[in-house]
């Protein structure tokens, strides 16, 4: 896929991965619109690359509407959607301690707010045969993260989405992929940008891009920007017992070193 004079959608552009792939596709000439919760974020991003900014919090319906209308008055069409947007908050103690809120926001923000945007693009995207869907999703959705079920379930669903809209979209030429990174240096995990000097198998926004990018490029459905999410989704699946087993005994590690720690800093210790 040749990105130049393309155009794309990226979610949760005001910062971490998002932002990183607005630049890119920017970089190889697509025109971008940069939608974030943060109004400056997205501006400030957006003005960077010379895109088009919008703001607001895409677990609600309205807002995704409002952003795909901007894109298309700025635009005329859609090639590209990548649904970048997300959040990580821990749980206190164990996958029920976390509130129904928390839960529906989990599921409106990583797999509807998707499947929204999917659902408002989709018509114009198979009238023309083409055009691309990208969730941003997690190797949390291929295995699980430990000490946060809502962003595991949530994950898992996304890429399950993903799988349905490929399965069925792919004779009307539109391309879905999903990308599962494991451990990214975002703010969603308590990183910034001065943090140069990152732990093994942390890998950087900038990194996810490229293996973004280059993934949509050549067809792929599952991106995985750290190869060794593979090994561990086969061993996931071939031996379910013992891979919860080894599951267990992680967790207890981490407990141990988490101790006194906030729940949503669980991330940066696994």
């Amino acid at each position: 896929m040749d990105f130049d004079g393309t155009t794309a959608i990226v979610t949760g552009a005001g910062q971490g991965i998002g932002a990183a792939v607005a630049r890119l596709l920017s970089a190889k000439d697509a025109r971008v619109l940069v939608s974030d919760l943060s109004a400056e974020h997205a501006d400030c991003v957006a003005r960077e690359i010379g895109g088009i900014a919008h703001h607001g919090d895409l677990s609600d319906l309205s807002v995704v509407e409002d952003m795909v209308s901007a894109a298309e008055r700025a635009f005329g069409h859609v090639d590209i959607l990548v649904s970048s947007a997300g959040f990580a908050l821990g749980e206190p103690d164990g996958p029920t301690s976390q509130t129904d809120a928390h839960w529906q926001k989990s599921w409106d923000l990583h797999v509807m707010a998707h499947l929204r945007a999917a659902r408002l693009l989709l018509p114009s995207m198979i009238a023309r045969r083409s055009g691309t869907l990208v969730n941003i999703a997690s190797a949390a959705g291929l295995v699980s993260q430990i000490g946060d079920a809502a962003y595991s379930a949530t994950k898992h669903a996304a890429v399950s989405l993903a799988q349905s809209l490929a399965i069925e979209h792919g004779v009307d030429g539109i391309q879905v992929s999903v990308v599962c990174p494991l451990y990214v240096a975002t703010p969603l995990l308590g990183y910034t940008d001065a943090d140069k000097e990152l732990p093994t198998g942390v890998i950087t926004p900038e990194d996810v891009a490229q293996a973004t990018l280059g993934g949509i490029a050549q067809g792929q459905f599952l991106i995985l920007p750290h190869p060794e999410a593979q090994t561990y989704f086969v061993q996931r699946a071939s031996d379910t017992d013992r891979w919860i087993t080894g599951m267990q005994r992680l967790r207890d590690r981490v407990m141990a070193q988490a101790e006194g720690t906030d729940p949503a800093a669980l991330h940066k210790l696994i």
